[in-house]
């Protein structure tokens, strides 16, 4: 624990990744004149005050963290700040009012550029419901003929969205800019562990879904199983109880919740699926199911080209780092709870990894199309992408295609089939997939296909791609292409 703690500690502290487009947002709105206003908002652990205080660092900022205490403790705090960096020949004082505070600000803001961010905002207006009122009127009486730069930020993305954003918030239409920080893509997150192998970095990020917080913990100078029983199937580990902890920082009914993800990790995808193994009220699982998607931990999805198909909607879970451990941990808790993890993830676990990185490797696929798509490295420009699923006409089973690539403008589309496996795929595997042509919307015609495989390929592909306008990409081809890719340097994965 020591070594991983120590990573944690230089990740965090001594090297910055990624959050290169995020850090040009913030820093366009530095140098515009006038009063800036900025709502950032994202999931738990996703980076958000690592990225602010990069962004911070050099200039001059008054940067608070709010905390979970009475609004007088919370107006003591923020005064320090305050004076630490407009008036420190004013130590130990408070201010009467947020109102004299906001006052304070925005006249020294009249001479200067002056950075004012204000982290877990939530946690502030918990106990001072009249904050962001109080902040409106700041804005609209002097803040706005100033030179302010406000960072409003917030891991309750409800509360973010309706009470910061939200038509009915005192702070509507004020804001110049907003940013949802989302996970880190899977070539950003291999940046956290460079010195693994390609199937390592998939894996890693497999079970961390991208977000920073994860990822640092993990020690690319130890064997990855070493890292996975440590964090996850270890009383001790960091992730052996972090979905709990979330969704108790979430949600007070924690127990519906627990029940409503447990049921889709099991397969139960419809609302009337989850209903039957829960026994829940559907009002209350549909209510409940509406608040995990807004947190990201779980994901509407529609077949692309089919979004109107009411009976194609299903939920899934979004956020890996749960799938994963609802999928592994429960099972192996008394284990766990003996002291026998390492045993447990040894037998149970990593022998089906493999299936595990199915679904994953699937998404990790799609951002690469899309990024592909979009800067030439396909036959079209693709827009939009997703998966199909529904009834072959043909052979009258169900089926899917893991990847569909869109180009809206010319109608034309890009079907792409996804391996995790270690053998290479072969010709049945493409055959397959040119027999799903037709099943997409009839508007869009087929120009390419893509294969995904973790290993490789056999002869027969190899010889005919180009012939079959097949695109063949491996594990490794997906990590050296995006490291490689930049506006000024571009890839080909020409047939």
């Amino acid at each position: 624990m020591k070594r991983i703690s120590m990573k944690l500690v230089y990740i965090m502290t001594q090297k910055f990744i990624g959050r290169e487009q995020e850090l040009q947002t913030l820093e366009k709105l530095q140098h515009k004149d006038g009063f800036q206003m900025l709502v950032m908002y994202g999931r738990r652990r996703v980076g958000k005050s690592t990225l602010l205080q990069k962004f911070a660092d050099g200039k001059r900022v008054i940067f608070y963290t709010a905390i979970r205490s009475g609004a007088q403790r919370n107006l003591e705090l923020l005064s320090q700040r305050v004076l630490q960096v407009l008036a420190p020949e004013l130590p130990n004082v408070t201010f009467p009012s947020y109102e004299e505070l906001f006052t304070f600000i925005g006249q020294a803001a009249q001479k200067e550029r002056l950075l004012f961010i204000i982290d877990e905002l939530p946690y502030l207006v918990e106990q001072a419901p009249s904050l962001l009122s109080m902040m409106q009127k700041a804005i609209d009486n002097m803040w706005l003929s100033g030179q302010l730069f406000l960072i409003l930020c917030g891991s309750s993305i409800s509360f973010m969205e309706n009470e910061v954003l939200g038509e009915k918030s005192p702070l509507f239409g004020r804001r110049t800019a907003q940013l949802a920080l989302q996970p880190f893509a899977y070539w950003d997150a291999a940046k956290f562990v460079h010195a693994y192998t390609p199937e390592q970095k998939a894996i890693c990020y497999g079970v961390t879904g991208g977000v920073a917080k994860y990822l640092a913990l993990f020690d690319d100078q130890r064997p990855l199983d070493e890292n996975l029983c440590d964090l996850f199937f270890d009383k001790a580990g960091y992730l052996y109880e972090e979905p709990e902890n979330l969704l108790t920082q979430e949600y007070r009914n924690v127990t519906t919740y627990n029940a409503i993800i447990g049921a889709i990790a099991s397969g139960r995808t419809k609302l009337t699926q989850i209903a039957d193994l829960t026994h829940l009220e559907p009002s209350k699982i549909a209510h409940a199911v509406r608040n995990l998607c807004a947190t990201g931990i779980l994901s509407k999805e529609c077949a692309i080209t089919d979004e109107r198909n009411k009976k194609k909607i299903r939920y899934h879970l979004a956020d890996s780092m749960f799938r994963f451990w609802y999928r592994f941990v429960p099972d192996g808790i008394d284990a766990i709870g003996m002291g026998h993890g390492d045993i447990y993830y040894k037998h149970v676990v990593k022998p089906h990894l493999s299936d595990y990185m199915g679904e994953v490797f699937e998404e990790m696929c799609r951002a690469y199309t899309l990024r592909a798509g979009l800067t030439g490295q396909l036959p079209c420009l693709v827009t939009k992408v997703g998966k199909w699923w529904g009834t072959n006409p043909r052979t009258h089973e169900e089926t899917d295609i893991d990847v569909v690539a869109l180009d809206t403008a010319q109608k034309q589309a890009i079907l792409g089939e996804c391996k995790f496996r270690n053998e290479p795929i072969d010709k049945s595997v493409f055959e397959q997939l040119q027999q799903r042509n037709g099943l997409i919307d009839n508007r869009y015609r087929v120009i390419a296909f893509l294969l995904f495989s973790k290993t490789g390929f056999s002869d027969w592909i190899m010889a005919n791609k180009r012939d079959a306008s097949i695109y063949t990409i491996t594990l490794e081809e997906m990590y050296n292409c995006c490291a490689r890719n930049s506006p000024a340097t571009r890839y080909s994965i020409m047939p």
